[in-house]
């Protein structure tokens, strides 16, 4: 199973739209690339370590799939309009982390 995270890293005075991310940006990644997505799950960031201090991440998306093959053919052909749709919600550069789960 590989799971590719997408981090968007709390910058003061950044932007991150929770609901259009929630209602839209992931909705058109499941639209798109189908069945080859098992699952995605965000996680919204509340708090860093240290109580009162903030998240290190803003959100991190979570998306699965069977393998990195099916990840890259299933993603390719759409990149360029889910690419278009992050300036919706952010303007925070993410940086994504193509992991294997091995448990």
């Amino acid at each position: 199973m590989i799971k590719v995270s997408v981090l968007y890293p709390f910058s003061e005075g950044k932007r991150f739209d929770h609901d259009y991310y929630k209602s839209n940006h992931i909705p058109l990644i499941r639209k798109r690339l189908g069945q080859t997505l098992r699952n995605a799950t965000i996680d919204k960031g509340l708090s860093g370590v240290a109580p009162g201090s903030e998240a290190p991440y803003v959100c991190i998306g979570h998306l699965l799939f069977d393998s990195l093959e099916e990840y890259q053919t299933s993603f390719a052909p759409h990149a360029e309009e889910i690419r278009a749709d992050i300036p919706k919600y952010t303007d925070i550069q993410p940086t994504i982390q193509i992991s294997e789960i091995v448990e």
